[in-house]
């Protein structure tokens, strides 16, 4: 399940005060505008409750594409390069600064992540890019959520659905590429390194791989099935489980492993990631593998060999870390409690649309390896018996992995014609002196007396601070 990344905010920036355009008198002033837009529609992002935040996706989208044509054009005519063809010249009275708040750094618990001050438009660009991939990735987690809803959906609305997260995921592994190809940043927050970029790609081009396996796996949506308590199609037929390319399938999930692989090498490289992502992207190596293992064992079910195939799935369960820990009694009922909990929570998780999937789909895995490992076991025991093997020698062999997609180049947008003639007129008088009354930074303001930490509700603000005896 796609990663939940929490979308930065950041400060005020007045581009006129950094820099002019001696041909496009218009485009600072315009480019400030859009980006106050954007500026608010994080903050108030932000400010969601975790179930309204992906309602509000479109209209984060939204302020994203209309800000990003301007920034690629104040960076075009930074660097010399034409639109259309015309020559934008833009000169630069003194270094931009503008600060960011980095998400995908450490931060104190219970605490906001800290705002960091960067210098150059290729802070800026950086971060804003960033934050419409993470916004891709975000609108693929709230399309793969309806798949677990209390409707279970049909088929044909399951491969939709799939297949629209699949393009989500693809756009956002193609703007991390072109973060970690095209800039240029040696120091600086987490989010502005070209080897948080590239893993990030890593990332995301693995769970796209993933969900090409998901769109014709019919086991997961079985155990979603039943699971679900409003869901009453088991009264009037059984689940159907038609027959997959299991050994094909195998290799794509290998392939996405290894793309987990790359991004866990990527990422762990630097000591200012998160662990919560890190683990996340080990979870997905391991689901994967663990994966690859399940549909080698179908694989083997269906050319009649049960007993190696009960071997793939102890294989399986071992790369989800979840067998050879259950030895003994006590210890067995006791990993078993603690499974079933994290599973009803996450259950929960689900229902409430919450933050839920953070193990990257690891106790999905496991409930269909266990629902195919009691099928096969009740088979092999009663009609065809068949000797074990052991799995380590089967997990050793498994094949290297096979590629699904390839890797996008990202299409940068950039201004219309019509747009660009209209940049060549003098800014207004009225939005200079606007901008200038906006500029200050709403989240520096001094705390609300109700914000007041330990405060009492409604307490003033005067009071908490003369108290300082206690």
């Amino acid at each position: 399940m796609p990663f939940a990344f929490t979308l930065p905010t950041t400060s005020s920036l007045s581009y006129p005060s950094f820099a002019t355009s001696s041909t496009h008198p218009s485009l600072p002033v315009t480019a400030t505008t859009c980006r106050q837009v954007l500026k608010s529609v994080l903050k108030n992002h932000k400010r969601l409750a975790a179930k309204a935040k992906a309602a509000n996706h479109g209209i984060v989208l939204s302020a994203l594409n209309e800000y990003v044509p301007y920034i690629l054009a104040l960076d075009a005519g930074l660097n010399g390069k034409r639109i259309h063809g015309e020559d934008v010249d833009l000169t630069l009275r003194k270094e931009i600064e503008v600060e960011w708040r980095s998400s995908l750094s450490e931060s104190v618990p219970g605490r906001d992540w800290t705002r960091v001050k960067g210098k150059g438009l290729d802070y800026e660009l950086a971060f804003t890019l960033h934050t419409l991939a993470c916004l891709c990735t975000l609108q693929a987690r709230s399309q793969l959520l309806t798949l677990y809803g209390a409707v279970t959906p049909t088929e044909e609305q399951r491969v939709n659905i799939v297949t629209t997260a699949t393009k989500h995921l693809l756009r956002a592994n193609s703007i991390h590429n072109y973060l970690n190809t095209s800039l240029e940043i040696f120091s600086g927050p987490v989010e502005t390194l070209d080897q948080t970029q590239g893993g990030l790609a890593a990332l995301a081009l693995a769970e796209a791989t993933l969900l090409a396996v998901l769109k014709d796996d019919p086991y997961p949506a079985v155990v979603a099935q039943d699971r679900n308590k409003n869901d009453k199609e088991w009264m009037i037929k059984a689940p159907e489980i038609p027959k997959v390319r299991a050994h094909l399938f195998a290799r794509l999930c290998m392939r996405g492993a290894e793309h987990a692989a790359t991004a866990e090498a990527m990422l762990s490289g630097s000591s200012k990631v998160n662990d919560q992502l890190l683990n996340y992207v080990t979870d997905l190596r391991k689901t994967s593998r663990a994966k690859a293992c399940r549909f080698f064992g179908i694989d083997a079910e269906l050319g009649g060999e049960t007993g190696q195939a009960i071997a793939w799935l102890v294989g399986g369960k071992k790369q989800l870390g979840f067998a050879g820990k259950e030895d003994g009694s006590g210890l067995k009922r006791l990993a078993k409690f603690k499974r079933e909990w994290t599973e009803k929570r996450e259950d929960r998780k689900v229902e409430k649309g919450g933050e839920w999937g953070s193990d990257a789909g690891r106790l999905e895995e496991l409930r269909v390896i266990e629902m195919l490992e009691q099928k096969w076991n009740k088979m092999n025991d009663t009609i065809n018996t068949q000797l074990i093997p052991p799995s380590d020698p089967l997990v050793a062999s498994m094949p290297s992995g096979r590629d699904m997609y390839t890797v996008q180049t990202f299409q940068a947008p950039t201004l219309d014609e019509g747009e660009l003639a209209q940049l060549r007129a003098p800014p207004d008088r009225e939005s200079l002196n606007r901008m200038d009354e906006n500029s200050s930074d709403d989240e520096n303001e001094k705390p609300r007396p109700s914000d007041v930490p330990g405060a009492f509700p409604g307490s003033p603000a005067k009071a908490s601070q003369e108290a300082s005896y206690y």
